[in-house]
């Protein structure tokens, strides 16, 4: 009998037309799903279905339908949100293994906001009503939401009061400090940095104002760059910029 947890997909290539390409995922590795139980492990593996699209595609539009949850199963998705003035702001970024789309799978509303490909993505999507189910019915996948759930409403809750800093460097260092996680050899960092456009349109200043920021934390071997990385190398110092 074959692995419940591996499922096999033609995935449809948007910008490709027919072209198929076929994919063994194991579903076990997704972190929501990795728990289920054989019986929803067998219904999920029955109706998923895996995309792929080229770098820049429009993964999820504002405004559409939440008619799935989506995995992310390879590359590099931000979520944005446009505004009145045309201007898209990069709102976060989503690595392999991250979900989305779950606020409208919840509420049956529309989406929020829009999802892009930096690069070229492997997407898995889940039908809604299958989403409902995992969140009614496995524990694992139920608690897992609650917990993403209330961490999404607290970094909203930071993020707001880092908005409301007058003085634009400390709005900086604060952002800094909240986008930033150890990683497994206990450093302080954060992967996938958002441009320093994004960062500027997400917390209301300038570019320059930005980069000329990041410059002197640099200058200071408070931070240390690296290709969308940035690394905290003295996050005692960062710490007190960030509180004045």
């Amino acid at each position: 009998m074959g692995d419940p947890g591996a499922t096999q997909a033609g995935a449809a290539t948007p910008a490709a037309g027919n072209n198929q390409v076929n994919i063994q995922i194991h579903l076990r590795k997704i972190p929501l799903l990795a728990d289920l139980s054989e019986e929803d492990m067998l219904r999920v593996r029955s109706e998923i279905r895996i995309r792929e699209y080229p770098q820049r595609a429009m993964v999820l539009q504002k405004g559409g339908a939440g008619d799935s949850l989506l995995f992310l199963l390879s590359g590099q998705l931000q979520v944005i949100d446009v505004t009145e003035d045309g201007r898209a702001i990069g709102l976060r970024m989503l690595a392999p293994g991250d979900f989305f789309g779950e606020i409208a799978v919840i509420t049956g509303a529309n989406r929020s906001a829009s999802v892009v490909a930096l690069t070229p993505v492997l997407v898995a999507l889940l039908p809604r009503t299958t989403a409902l189910h995992l969140f009614s019915h496995s524990p694992s996948v139920a608690n897992q939401m609650l917990r993403f759930l209330a961490e999404k409403v607290q970094r909203d809750s930071e993020f707001r009061a880092l908005l409301s800093i007058h003085n634009t460097s400390k709005r900086i260092y604060a952002f800094i400090q909240l986008l930033k996680q150890k990683n497994p050899n206990n450093e302080e960092v954060i992967e996938n940095l958002p441009t320093h456009q994004d960062i500027a349109n997400m917390i209301n200043t300038s570019r320059e104002t930005v980069t000329r920021t990041l410059l002197t934390l640099t200058q200071q071997g408070v931070i240390k760059k690296g290709t969308h990385r940035l690394i905290i190398v003295n996050p005692d110092a960062l710490k007190k910029l960030a509180q004045g």
